[in-house]
This record gives structure tokens, C-alpha cells and sequence, in this order.
């Protein structure tokens, strides 16, 4: 599969598991996986085919690794972003001391005054290090790296997660645990 063709399966992929499943005319469970079968069923039925093997070859090379079969392979969800209610069933986890977050740098006064919300995801989602945030950041502009004070937020009771895709998720941080690291 080339290239475009992969980003496009991803996109509609990304709008059917984590933003607007009824669009596509499926259900997501409450963990947020649909069967494999009905989600090709239902993407042919509006316009747009993918066989299996293209939805495997999207799950496998997807370079953020977005979505995840079951371990039976009957199922498929996205790892983290939803828009929509789900419970990915993550535990909690004690988070490296610290994790990385990238964004633009028109936001970063605002970011730094009011600390990361989710906006309309359910959650903050923080990088492991520094290149991935840059990478994220860079998608919408000139990147600005902020570095997050996560084991000190750990130590004073936020409850961080992580994902199967290794992007960690916090309901929110509060800026006195933010700093600027794009230096």
C-alpha cells in the first residue's frame, strides 16, 4: 500500500474509532472495539472499500501505532483520542519523572497560564520524549516542546495511563507542573 493510500485509511479510520462511529453507521462497545468484519462491511456500504489486508497493513505501519486488533483478531479499536465515550480500560500507572508535550508556539502563553486540558479528547496525551512531542507539535506549525513535571504530578495524586501505542494520558495538567524545554 503506498503512502497516501495509508494515510487516507488511517484518517477515515481515525474519524470512525474515536470521533463519529454513527457517521459510518456502527457501534462502538464500551472499550470502544467494533468486529473487524462489521467495520469493512460498513465503510464498503458508504463508498469506501479496504480490504483486510489493507486495514492490517495500516494497523501494523501506522507510525503512531493509532489503532489495535483484539488479541483473537475479530476486533479493531483506536488506542486513545476518542471524542466519544469509551473506556480503553487502562490502568493506572506511576509515569516516568518526565514526560514530554508538543504544541504551537501561538498557544504556549495560554498553555502556560491555564495548564493542558483535553479540550475535546478525554484526556492530555504526553510523550515519552522530547522527538515524538516535536514531531506532534510540528504538525500544526512551528513545534514548541513543554516538558511536564509528571512524577512530581504522580507524587501529588494525578493518575496518569498509558496507552497500548506507549502515549501517556492524564486528565489534565496544571501548569505549575509545565515548563518550556524547545530550548
Amino acid at each position: 500500500m503506498d503512502e497516501k493510500r495509508m494515510v487516507k485509511v488511517s484518517k477515515y479510520l481515525s474519524r470512525a474509532l474515536r470521533h463519529q462511529p454513527e457517521r459510518l453507521g456502527i457501534t462502538l462497545d464500551p472499550a470502544g472495539w467494533v468486529p473487524v468484519d462489521e467495520l469493512l462491511a460498513a465503510c464498503a456500504a458508504r463508498g469506501f472499500r479496504m480490504s483486510r489486508a489493507e486495514l492490517a497493513t495500516v494497523v501494523a505501519r501506522n507510525d503512531k501505532k493509532r489503532f489495535s486488533f483484539s488479541a483473537d483478531g475479530t476486533r479493531i479499536r483506536a488506542n486513545q483520542g476518542h471524542t466519544v465515550a469509551v473506556d480503553l480500560g487502562l490502568a493506572a500507572t506511576a509515569p516516568p519523572d518526565v514526560l514530554f508535550h508538543g504544541t504551537v508556539d501561538r498557544v504556549v502563553a495560554a498553555i502556560m497560564a491555564e495548564g493542558l486540558r483535553p479540550m475535546d479528547r478525554h484526556d492530555v496525551h504526553l510523550s515519552p520524549d522530547r522527538d515524538t512531542a516535536r514531531r506532534v507539535g510540528a504538525r500544526r506549525g512551528r513545534p514548541v516542546v513543554l516538558v511536564v513535571d509528571a512524577g512530581r504530578m504522580h507524587r501529588d495524586g494525578h493518575v496518569f495511563r498509558v496507552s497500548d501505542n506507549g502515549v501517556w494520558l492524564v486528565p489534565a495538567v496544571p501548569p505549575r507542573y509545565l515548563r518550556d524545554g524547545t530550548a
